[in-house]
């Protein structure tokens, strides 16, 4: 009888080790790429805008006289 137990454990394991699996790989709603590409479109707005030159310490003197 002892023996019957023992070949229990991995039996459940197994089915709760197929109950899982089958859990973790459903299909989910789909979101699609709608969010990421306006983040995308936001990012490449902000990279392409021009910036201003910095200010340079010594106010742009830099010939050395």
């Amino acid at each position: 009888m002892g023996a019957l137990v023992w070949l229990l454990i991995p039996l459940l394991a197994a089915i709760g080790g197929g109950l899982w699996g089958s859990w973790a790989n459903r299909t989910r709603k789909v979101r699609g790429d709608g969010p990421e590409l306006d983040g995308y479109a936001r990012f490449r707005a902000a990279m392409e805008k021009p910036t201003r030159a910095p200010a340079e310490p010594d106010g742009g003197a830099l010939t050395g006289r």
